[in-house]
């Protein structure tokens, strides 16, 4: 179960490379291994590599002496005394993914004109490999070929190796991984792709094992690589003409559809439909195999519930979070949500964490909570809020970027998973008696074990029969679960952890500010506005200068220049943030960002964001990024602020650019409604009639609390909220906000104002008239949504968690009872 590769993954060659024998690795012997270097001497190149010049050479020996003596290089060729054998140009970045490969024996190049300018002096074709820090894959590859000297040597001497964190320089990412996708027919990480040095590619795949016979592939990186030099060699014309074809199609497909026109409400109706079709009725999400989270399509399935009413849209909704917060993907323990799973129940995950999955699922979870009134939902939002205060939180402000799937194990060698997970006689030490049985019971915990004699904890039963089988009541149970757990916690806190990406992401911590911003509203915790307003300050203090953005924040030094989802996230964190505190400061700020984002993204005559600025780095191609997967594009989060100012300013410039933004991308809504969930809010959005809600108070705006408590009470997503005191900056904000001139408390009381388009309905100071106005729902125009119906499995017992409902392959419904024999299981 542990490993996730199989041989179909491994891409063959391209339509370049019709053919290629399976060559034996040559034999040959390694260079003399340097001598350790003291402290300020130069560092000598790796085996094969050009010498480093002495300038270079002293930099490396500074920047490795500069690590500290608590330093420990990532890797395995390693002097006696613990010193590294190779230093390459890595040491000299900040992203904690290249430091991770600043000591293999490739003679690595950060991405820039340097590596090109000596691909062009040398005649020889670029590696690229792109990856991220905590993908295990990546370090499997690592291990397995870019610490093998003999493949380091082979590089060194016949390519130009580049190495780029995806996570820094997502364009680059953006543009390659496009490239792998249209030569291999398949994506992910690591990236590895072949350019010439006019950084067109040529070739592109994945992961790939060393050699020929690993892990069942024909072919491994070592034949591969003098299957490309030799090609690059003999059919260089080939060789150019296939990238420059490949170049100009990239640069055609990335930069948009000419606009087609706003879409109407079908879209919306059609993408519900598409995801009913995909649904699992059993384990939620919508595939059968691998399970991800996309929190994008739920909130869009909420937005289209609340519309259509379509009681379908919120079971699939209810059911995905359900079974992932009982699943081994969620962290029963310490809180958070794993990567995926590699199943489809949501038991084993990836164990990787990354900030952007749980800021998006806390904010999905908050709504769901919103529209159910569940408990458990806000339960889940709170550990996973407290989670990332406890664990990712940087010392100076904002939040690290993830933690590996990888730990330390007792057998000496990182293991997937080994942190999380348990065996029942570690249970036993950690809780003793009658603790230890309560929570192997809840847990599901077995001697055998269902991760590689391991335990991933999850919740298999409900707690009601949990505590029946052990003659038990539930609320003791429950007082037993709160109790194991912080002990599990601490006995898992001296336990060696995964490795943690100490880069700060301006975008993903715009993601995770809205996160808190929208928790300290609904569920009314003041510490989660305290670490909103924290975050905010740190990132517009440290990852900006002037009116621009750094996309990174690590070792203390602000990185490489923002890109759209950093401006667009972040604009939308502040615009949370200013419904939160009903500060006007953090509402200029994101007028502010929005305004970069014209000056220096946007297509004025396609509409739409490009992904970089227009006086950044030229790739092969500056990409109009849409799609919304695991992270939500920064388009779709751009349209949803521009639609808020638009509610809040009332300035015709953001309707312009809405408006230009909407019809840019209509072909990719109306024809491929499942790419893009996200945006499809947006268009929910703009075809709702969204609510302009004023609360103005006649003293301190804290008495606007019974107000904001309704509100919180209800799932109200398009709409702005303007809360307005006696502030003596009341003119400011009325210069911001025109909605708010001439509109007062009256007879000396809060008073609510609930506005469509600028039509206010009678105004109110009685928080139970104010909840019924804003509760108003107006359905889809022009569209009779179709009730949706869930995907059936044919001819297959199917279960819920209960065993009581299962579906009848021969009838369009549940039946309520006992399931079949076990022998109708299938």
């Amino acid at each position: 179960m542990k490993s996730r590769f199989s041989p179909s993954r491994c891409s063959t060659l391209t339509v370049i490379l019709l053919a290629v024998g399976c060559m034996a690795p040559t034999s040959g012997s390694d260079a003399a291994r340097p001598e350790k270097a003291s402290a300020g001497a130069p560092v000598a190149a790796p085996p094969g590599a050009v010498p480093y010049d002495e300038a270079l050479a002293r930099r490396l020996a500074g920047a490795l002496a500069g690590r500290g003596p608590g330093y420990r290089p990532r890797t395995h060729h390693l002097a006696p005394d613990g010193a590294p054998l190779y230093t390459n140009r890595l040491i000299l970045e900040s992203s904690p993914y290249l430091l991770q490969h600043a000591h293999n024996p490739v003679d690595w190049f950060p991405w820039g004109e340097e590596a090109f300018s000596r691909a062009r002096e040398l005649d020889r074709p670029v590696i690229l490999s792109i990856g991220y820090a905590t993908c295990h894959w990546c370090h499997v590859m690592e291990r397995e070929s870019f610490e093998d000297e003999q493949i380091a040597r082979y590089m060194n001497e016949h390519f130009i190796a580049i190495k780029v964190d995806r996570e820094e320089r997502p364009d680059i990412d953006n543009v390659y991984m496009a490239a792998v996708q249209a030569l291999s027919g398949q994506g992910g990480w690591p990236m590895t792709v072949v350019l010439t040095a006019d950084r067109e590619p040529f070739f592109a795949g994945t992961y790939f094992p060393p050699r020929g016979g690993a892990r069942g592939a024909s072919q491994g990186f070592w034949e591969i690589l003098h299957a490309l030099e030799d090609m690059y060699r003999n059919e260089r014309d080939r060789v150019v003409a296939q990238a420059a074809l490949v170049s100009r199609q990239l640069a055609s497909s990335l930069s948009g559809h000419a606009p087609e026109g706003v879409p109407q409400a079908g879209a919306v109706v059609a993408a519900a439909r598409a995801l009913a079709g995909a649904f699992d009725p059993i384990n939620g999400g919508f595939s059968s195999g691998q399970k991800f989270p996309r929190p994008a399509t739920l909130q869009l399935l909420l937005r289209y519930h609340r519309r259509s009413g379509d009681p379908q849209a919120l079971a699939m909704v209810e059911t995905t979070l359900e079974r992932m917060a009982q699943g081994g993907i969620h962290d029963q323990i310490g809180g958070g949500f794993h990567r995926y799973t590699v199943e489809p129940t949501w038991l084993v995950p990836h164990f990787e964490k990354m900030l952007y999955d749980n800021a998006q699922l806390a904010v999905v979870y908050l709504e769901a909570y919103q529209v159910t009134g569940r408990e458990d939902f806000a339960a889940v939002v709170r550990r996973t809020l407290d989670y990332a205060a406890r664990e990712m939180a940087a010392p100076e402000g904002g939040f690290y970027s993830a933690t590996d799937a990888d730990s330390p194990a007792p057998t000496g060698h990182d293991e997937e998973g080994w942190f999380f997970t348990w065996t029942p006689s570690e249970i036993r030490a950690a809780l003793g008696e009658p603790l230890a049985t309560r929570l192997i019971a809840w847990y599901g915990v077995t001697p055998e074990g269902n991760f590689e004699g391991r335990n991933i904890l999850h919740t298999p039963q409900p707690l009601e029969r949990v505590a029946a089988g052990l003659q038990i009541e539930p609320a003791v149970l429950a007082d037993s679960i709160a109790q194991g757990n912080a002990r599990l916690y601490e006995a898992r806190a001296h336990r060696p952890p995964p490795i943690t990406d100490t880069k700060v992401l301006t975008a993903w911590n715009g993601l995770l500010l809205s996160a808190y911003a929208r928790a300290a509203q609904v569920l009314g915790v003041e510490r989660y506005r305290d670490v909103a307003i924290r975050t905010a300050r740190f990132l517009l203090d440290r990852c900006r200068k002037g009116d621009r953005l750094y996309r990174t924040w690590a070792n203390g030094r602000p990185g490489k220049p923002g890109v759209l989802s950093d401006y667009a996230f972040l604009a939308a964190g502040l615009l949370d943030l200013y419904e939160t505190t009903h500060d006007p400061h953090w509402l200029e700020e994101a007028m502010a960002l929005h305004g970069t984002l014209l000056g220096q993204f946007w297509d004025a005559g396609q509409g739409g964001f490009y992904i970089s600025a227009a006086d950044g780095e030229q790739l092969l191609a500056r990409e109009k990024p849409a799609y919304d997967g695991a992270e939500p594009s920064g388009n779709s989060v751009a349209l949803i602020n521009l639609l808020r100012l638009l509610e809040l300013t009332g300035m015709d410039e953001y309707r312009v650019t809405a408006d230009k933004s909407l019809a840019a991308f209509g072909r990719m809504m109306s024809r491929n409604p499942l790419a893009v969930p996200l945006m499809l809010c947006a268009l929910d959005y703009h075809l709702d009639r969204p609510k302009e809600i004023v609360l103005v108070t006649p003293g301190p705006v804290t008495a606007a609390a019974p107000f904001l408590a309704r509100l919180a009470e209800q799932f109200v997503p398009n709409r702005v909220l303007i809360v307005a005191g006696g502030q003596a900056d009341r003119a400011r904000l009325e210069q911001l906000i025109p909605l708010l001139e001439q509109r007062g408390a009256r007879d000396g009381k809060t008073t609510a104002y609930v506005c469509e388009g600028r039509v206010c309905q009678f105004p109110t100071t009685d928080p139970e008239t104010f909840s019924r106005q804003i509760a108003a729902v107006a359905p889809y125009a022009g569209v009779t949504p179709v009730a949706l119906r869930p995907a059936t499995p044919p001819g297959a017992w199917e279960f819920d968690r209960d065993g009581n409902r299962h579906w009848h392959p021969g009838h369009q419904h549940w039946h309520d009872g006992p399931p079949p024999p076990p022998g109708g299981r299938k």
